[in-house]
């Protein structure tokens, strides 16, 4: 099953090269060459271990699927207007899961690990994270959605959230009300303290106002994670995260603590009375 997201592949690509070109001839901000096609190297690979992981979360799916009470007709407008809401509603607690637990922050720190924003940060994805991601959709194929439609959904609202990577749009007015757009997902990369924890949207971002994660765009962010690797290596861009939980895991006595740093925020600290607690988003 082709995803829509691998036959957008020459649209991202020219997107980003005319973002690119923009940019640089404006002098809007510093152009990192090096880290643009550090993303893109990423997001080929991605593709590639994503189709490896796909063939098995599918079959994971579709087993799913057969316990589901009622199948939806996808023939039929409601069906694929409620599937749009579902995924996305499922893509939000997925997103803001995978900043608020350390497990799943090591796969997602890869794409919020460039100090730039722009559009090549989009596919800047984890090579592994189709290892996990599958668990948040599993509720979907219990409500009866087949594999191809999910798949086919799914693909488009990562595509709907790839043009969100720039600092070219501004504010789009009443959009902003329900929509994701540049503004605030640019929040969302932000790691001004006002930003953390903010905006984790696919499409709508009424999930944030009504989940309480929503902060508007006051100020210009930083972009990053709080402890940066400063590195263009892309097996440590997909590795790092790892290496410093197990690191911390190994530094606890106590199994109540080396659960923590498995399962609590990402790269939580704690001094000796477990009183100091910091969060990098």
């Amino acid at each position: 099953m082709l995803q829509p997201t691998i036959i957008a592949i020459p649209i991202f690509a020219l997107l980003i090269a005319i973002e690119a070109y923009l940019v640089i001839r404006e002098n809007r901000t510093n152009f990192d060459r090096k880290d643009t096609w550090t993303n893109i190297f990423i997001g080929f690979m991605s593709v590639a271990w994503g189709a490896l992981f796909g063939l098995f979360t599918s079959l994971i799916y579709l087993a799913v699927y057969e316990f589901a009470p009622y199948k939806m007709p996808m023939e039929t407008v409601w069906a694929w207007a409620i599937l749009l809401f579902v995924d996305d509603f499922a893509y939000y607690w997925f997103h803001r899961i995978s900043h608020e637990v350390r497990f799943f922050w090591n796969f997602h720190v890869v794409h919020h690990s460039s100090n730039q924003y722009n559009l090549s940060v989009a596919v800047r994805q984890s090579w592994f994270g189709g290892l996990a991601h599958w668990i948040f959709y599993v509720p979907v194929a219990l409500l009866g959605f087949p594999l191809w439609a999910f798949v086919t959904m799914h693909g488009l609202n990562l595509i709907y959230q790839f043009w969100i990577h720039t600092k070219l749009v501004g504010k789009l007015g009443f959009l902003e009300k329900i929509l994701n757009t540049p503004s605030h997902h640019r929040v969302h990369h932000g790691v001004n303290n006002q930003y953390l924890d903010k905006n984790y949207a696919g499409i709508f971002i009424i999930w944030d106002r009504m989940f309480g994660t929503f902060i508007e765009e006051t100020e210009t962010p930083r972009y990053g994670i709080i402890k940066p690797i400063n590195s263009y290596n892309m097996f440590w861009i997909n590795s790092h995260g790892w290496f410093e939980m197990f690191e911390a895991v190994k530094q606890k006595k106590t199994l109540p603590g080396k659960l923590r740093c498995i399962f609590g925020a990402p790269a939580m600290e704690f001094d000796e009375k477990l009183e100091k607690t910091f969060v990098i988003v």
